[in-house]
């Protein structure tokens, strides 16, 4: 028999060494788990889970500024005279849109109608920045265009573009906001913290190519800027422009504006420049074009102030508007200079000077008042001070002030020479006589009913009436005739001023002036048109401002209703007001 086999014994694994193997995986899921949790869990471990929040956030989550609405500009009635419309502005990030191929970056400059080699030669000068502007202010549609190219780095944020529906027709007064919707003149400038608003804040999540897929909470509700009402009235500032333009054009002019007062209120209703331009498209706009003359222009205002001068007269209470003044022999002599009428009208009264316009009785007047007589008068009627319309560059003019006048000096003063004056000025002095000798605020805002402890009495009022019915007889009967309107009593004064040239006053440059109110027994707008150097035959202010003046304010009173009336001939209204003067003396 063979031999028996004997079992074979395996050895067994340690039970010691299964219980440590088991120990560490059991310490490995633990302390995977502890990690985990802290993490995940815990919020104050050092890099936990809110750090790797805050760390995810920061690669995904941005904060977008959210645009302001600026505020709309109205005039009196509520028509729009300056509205923002959105707009999409598209940037890029250099660093991503680099990477793009030669090809993309010629498509995107083709859709963007720039060359590609200008938008080559911009990625490569701000190749170290994470901004850049591609273009600004498209329509959706345009900048759908370029955003379906899906190109990297380039996107697309909301903005606001200004839009002016009466484009020239008021553009010097408005002014223009620049491209990031910023006032740059006018009322745009002056008024621009309260039409601007204050941009919003909200959070987005993007993703890696910088699009967004996720809105957040809104940080910061953005506040549009607050609606601006103008006290000008586009009906009267249509017609002003037209007939201004048309002036201008016929008689060759260089420029030319007109300003309309209400005698009321002081609110200004009309104010047109010419030239003018175009605020929606301000490309090749000369800088002359943008100028608002009727408050930033200062010029000398000529025969224009011959009344205010006879005003001063009466107020001596040495002179009657019948007071005679003996003109003869037409000229007048005085150290440097001659002074001359075109005849000699011989014994003139008070009224038929400023029918006439004499600078020889006008002069013997100016010679006979204490020299600082005038000036005074001409201050407190708001020549030599600005009105206070907050228009930026408004000029406040120039009214001398000497210690001693020479004699040519107080003349051509009262003539108005050696002083200057702006446009708006001029037509308060005016509204100053329509009103009885109360002086109101001028103002371009529209502030609705104002107390009447506004007005500011500044001169007599029988005595301004007296200086009414004198301006009265100019449109009747005297230089001013084309400035009348059928049916309404008209008061105004013509001026043709020489301009200054190279060499002193120049003998063939001339700017034709009109000041004037309507109706003149009970005034509703006061007005002043300047007409700038005027190129044709016409030069005189009766001729070129003059028919501008009657032509608006034709069309001024069927606009604003007031009924016509039969005219009492000013001649006979004066002699009426001094007998009835006398009989209570």
């Amino acid at each position: 028999m063979g031999a028996v086999k004997k079992k074979q014994v395996q050895p067994g694994i340690a039970r010691w060494r299964f219980v440590l193997v088991a120990a560490l995986l059991c310490l490995l899921a633990l302390v995977l788990v502890s990690h985990l949790a802290r993490l995940q869990v815990v919020p104050a471990a050092e890099r936990g889970y809110r750090f790797l929040q805050d760390q995810g956030r920061a690669r995904t989550i941005r904060t977008e500024e959210i645009a302001a609405y600026r505020g709309s500009i109205v005039d009196r009635n509520g028509e729009l005279l300056a509205v923002s419309t959105p707009v999409h502005s598209l940037w890029a990030n250099p660093k991503l849109l680099r990477e793009s191929s030669s090809e993309e970056i010629s498509q995107l400059a083709k859709t963007l109608e720039i060359k590609a080699g200008k938008l080559a030669a911009r990625l490569e000068k701000y190749r170290n920045k994470e901004f850049m502007y591609l273009r600004r202010h498209l329509t959706p549609e345009q900048a759908e265009r370029v955003l379906s190219l899906d190109l990297a780095g380039v996107y697309s944020k909301k903005e606001y573009r200004r839009f002016y529906p009466a484009g020239e027709v008021v553009a010097q007064l408005l002014g223009f906001t620049n491209i990031d919707d910023r006032g740059q003149e006018g009322i745009e400038l002056a008024y621009d913290s309260w039409l601007s608003g204050v941009p919003g804040a909200q959070q987005v999540v993007k993703d890696l190519k910088g699009r967004t897929v996720q809105e957040l909470a809104i940080q910061r509700e953005a506040q549009p800027g607050q609606e601006l009402r103008l006290s000008i009235d586009m009906r009267l500032q249509y017609l002003a422009y037209r007939e201004l333009k048309r002036a201008v054009a016929e008689n060759g002019a260089a420029s030319g504006f007109m300003v309309i007062l209400d005698t009321h209120s002081g609110d200004v209703l009309a104010m047109a420049n010419q030239p003018s331009f175009n605020p929606n498209n301000r490309k090749g706009v000369k800088a002359a074009a943008m100028r608002n003359r009727a408050l930033i222009d200062q010029f000398e205002p000529g025969s224009t102030v011959k009344p205010l001068t006879v005003l001063a007269a009466l107020e001596s209470g040495r002179y009657k508007p019948s007071t005679q003044i003996d003109t003869s022999p037409g000229y007048i002599r005085v150290p440097g200079k001659t002074l001359v009428d075109p005849v000699n009208y011989g014994k003139l009264d008070l009224t038929t000077i400023i029918t006439k316009s004499s600078q020889v009785g006008i002069t013997k007047i100016a010679l006979d008042l204490e020299p600082n007589t005038l000036r005074e008068l001409f201050y407190r009627l708001g020549l030599g001070e600005a009105v206070g319309s907050g228009f930026p560059g408004e000029t406040p003019g120039i009214l001398p002030s000497r210690s001693r006048w020479h004699p040519i000096e107080r003349a051509n003063f009262a003539f108005g020479y050696g002083l200057t004056v702006n446009g708006v000025q001029l037509a308060q002095a005016y509204s100053v006589l329509a009103n009885g000798g109360l002086k109101r605020p001028v103002s371009l805002i529209l502030s609705g009913d104002k107390p009447d402890t506004d007005a500011q009495r500044v001169v007599e009022g029988p005595l301004a009436k007296d200086v009414t019915a004198m301006l009265e007889t100019v449109i009747s009967r005297g230089t001013g005739r084309r400035a009348a309107v059928e049916g309404y009593r008209v008061a105004g004064k013509t001026g043709t001023v020489h301009k200054v040239g190279s060499e002193g006053y120049a003998d063939n440059r001339y700017r034709s002036v009109f000041a004037g109110f309507i109706p003149a027994d009970k005034p509703r707008l006061a007005a002043v048109v300047v007409i700038d150097d005027p190129s044709h035959a016409k030069y005189y202010g009766g001729e070129v401002a003059a028919p501008v003046f009657g032509a608006v304010m034709s069309g001024a009173m069927r606009l604003l209703q007031v009924p016509p009336e039969l005219k009492e001939p000013a001649e006979r209204q004066l002699a009426a007001q001094l007998s009835e003067r006398g009989s209570k003396s």
